[in-house]
């Protein structure tokens, strides 16, 4: 049996929308999920312990991405970051966030699992 992958979803605030895609991915038993933001005002901030945990990390704007590779790019050396292009046009668990975070998740762990 494979291991369960680790999934790392990235906003900046972990408010509405890296939660949200935490809930979702959390309920489907061939994976483990997690959320984090990169505002130090986020309800949790991301830390080198999520970094390290995470098979793939999910961000939802291009800039998450740039904020983690500048904090933690030896730790992000061989791990693959997905942009999902989601704005923070949401509310937690909107029904279109949801949409929309389903189906590019799993356009990205169909692609990741391919590998």
């Amino acid at each position: 049996m494979k291991p369960l992958l680790n999934l790392l979803f990235i906003c900046s605030r972990n408010q509405w929308r890296s939660p949200t895609a935490e809930n979702i991915w959390r309920k489907n038993p061939h994976y483990n999920a997690r959320s984090a933001g990169t505002s130090p005002k986020a309800r949790k901030t991301v830390s080198p312990a999520d970094i390290r945990w995470a098979d793939i990390v999910f961000v939802m704007e291009k800039k998450h991405k740039n904020k983690l590779c500048a904090e933690f790019n030896r730790m992000l050396e061989h791990k693959p970051i997905y942009v999902l292009d989601i704005p923070d046009d949401y509310q937690y668990m909107d029904a279109d966030l949801i949409d929309e975070l389903d189906a590019r998740v799993q356009l990205y762990l169909t692609e990741f699992e391919a590998l």
